[in-house]
């Protein structure tokens, strides 16, 4: 039986099936680490059998890739499906933008995933391929499509967008992300936050402003 003729009653229970198995794979996942989960654990904890499971995810690299994507689809979707609009301001646009990015990439459970992929991608290098493609490539592609559109309309110069995007995430971070890995934490709400987003638009405009004739290599 094919999806599109599954019963709407089979595919909703189908659905919620699958919901929880992400929801007990995420807890295992972010506290045992990769290495020392296992199928049998998530299974055990589901209260169904191993091959139950298999029959919605065909392996634990399976299972930890549609964690990823589901951990970060949504958040990124609060994010990049409402970016701000220019019309007049386009340094307040971008400031708005890079608050936003932050509170997102500095959350508790991005922070966490992140974590995890650090602590096991050397032992399973997969696992860093498998949140890149999840996460921060469909991110970066998504904020190039943005700063494309900028392009077009004039506000910023032409040039390569996915490199600026690049180069605009890195300002925005800065070293918070690195201080919030580390357990070194700074609220990405505090003033000096908002003040390093604010320098690192500034920097950006400097360079890929309309007009600017700065040369910057990859961008």
């Amino acid at each position: 039986m094919t999806a599109a003729t599954v019963p709407s009653g089979e595919s909703a229970r189908s659905d919620r099936r699958r919901r929880a198995i992400l929801e007990v794979a995420r807890e295992i996942f972010l506290k045992e680490g990769y290495a020392a989960a296992s199928m049998s654990a998530i299974a055990e904890r589901l209260g169904g059998s191993k091959g139950t499971l298999y029959n919605y995810f065909r392996s634990k690299e399976e299972l930890f890739g549609a964690f990823m994507a589901d951990a970060c689809q949504s958040q990124a979707d609060a994010l990049f499906d409402h970016l701000p609009a220019v019309e007049d301001d386009l340094r307040g646009a971008l400031i708005e933008l890079g608050n936003a990015y932050i509170h997102f990439l500095l959350s508790d459970e991005v922070v966490a995933i992140h974590r995890l992929v650090v602590a096991e991608a050397g032992r399973f290098p997969e696992l860093g391929w498998i949140f890149f493609e999840t996460g921060p490539h469909k991110g970066e592609l998504r904020l190039g499509e943005y700063l494309s559109g900028l392009m077009r309309q004039g506000h910023l110069r032409t040039c390569d967008p996915i490199g600026a995007a690049r180069r605009l995430k890195d300002l925005f971070l800065s070293d918070l992300h690195s201080r919030r890995m580390w357990g070194v934490d700074r609220s990405p709400s505090s003033p000096d936050a908002r003040a390093i987003v604010a320098e690192g638009v500034d920097i950006f405009l400097a360079a890929y402003g309309a007009g600017s004739t700065v040369s910057v290599t990859g961008g």
